[in-house]
Parts: structure tokens; C-alpha cells; sequence
């Protein structure tokens, strides 16, 4: 689907703040109120819009620890295999394969040290997983609500 420079500024708005009405919207690029509505609709229907989250300070929820993790698995490990492996991790909050020497990139956060290397030793066991290599988070600099750029 391709995005006019309209539905660029309307999901930057939702990105902002997804709480905005079709009014406020409306407002700040400049169309009505239906419009908006409508073309959200479609950016909903296209799948370019695939639903709405609260956004949280993971300190205010306990999560004061974060960490970067290579992984480096056995053979021929595939995506779906890696995703087997840490889907049922809670501390896992985003994951990704990657190109280089490591097999995938794992952010972890949990409550303290203690809880991350509790999930580290989890995530070493099983059992395509046969190397780590860990980087903690010491302060977030720019954290976006967004799976990617926006412009």
C-alpha cells in the first residue's frame, strides 16, 4: 500500500498520541473530522495501522533492568525455532534475527541484576541456544512507540 504525505501526518499523530480524536487529528492536518476517520479506517483495513497499546514506563512497573542479548545457536537454527525458544521467556520483550556472527538479538528487561541473570541462565538452556553475549542498558536515550520510522 502506498501512503500519501495525509497518511504519514495521520499516523504520526496516533504515534504521538493515539488517544486524539478524529477532531484533534483533523485539526493538526488539516481535514474533518469523517475524513480522518476514514482514511484511519483504511489504514486499519490495509494493515498498516494493526492496533493500539498503551505505552508504559517500564521503571513505574518494577522493570528497572534492561539488557541486549546476542544469541548464537546450534546449526542451522531457523527463525521459527528461535522464536519457539524464547516466546515463552517474559522478560523477552522484543526479538529479531540478525545478519553478522550472532543468530539473533534479544531485549530482555526484568525487575534487578539478579532477575536478568535468572533469565539469561533460562534462555542458555535451551537447548538451540549455545552461546550468549550480553550488553546491560545503563540509561535509555530515545525510546519511539514505533516498529520503524514514520517518515
Amino acid at each position: 500500500m502506498r501512503l500519501d504525505d495525509l497518511d504519514r501526518r495521520i499516523v504520526a499523530c496516533l504515534l504521538e498520541d493515539a488517544r486524539l480524536s478524529f477532531s484533534q487529528i483533523g485539526g493538526q492536518v488539516g481535514l474533518s473530522a469523517p475524513a480522518v476517520k476514514r482514511r484511519v479506517d483504511r489504514l486499519r483495513h490495509d494493515g498498516v495501522i494493526t492496533g493500539y497499546a498503551a505505552v508504559v514506563d517500564p521503571a513505574a512497573l518494577g522493570w528497572t533492568t534492561e539488557a541486549f542479548v546476542e544469541l548464537f545457536c546450534a546449526g542451522r537454527t531457523s527463525p521459527a525455532e528461535i522464536y519457539a525458544s524464547i516466546r515463552r521467556h517474559p522478560e523477552v520483550v522484543a526479538a529479531y534475527t540478525v545478519t553478522g556472527e550472532a543468530n539473533a538479538l534479544v531485549h530482555l528487561r526484568a525487575h534487578d541484576i539478579q532477575g536478568l541473570e535468572e533469565a539469561l541462565e533460562r534462555l542458555r538452556n535451551e537447548p538451540n541456544i549455545v552461546q550468549t553475549k550480553t550488553a546491560i542498558v545503563l540509561s535509555r536515550l530515545l525510546g519511539r512507540p514505533t516498529d520503524g520510522p514514520t517518515e
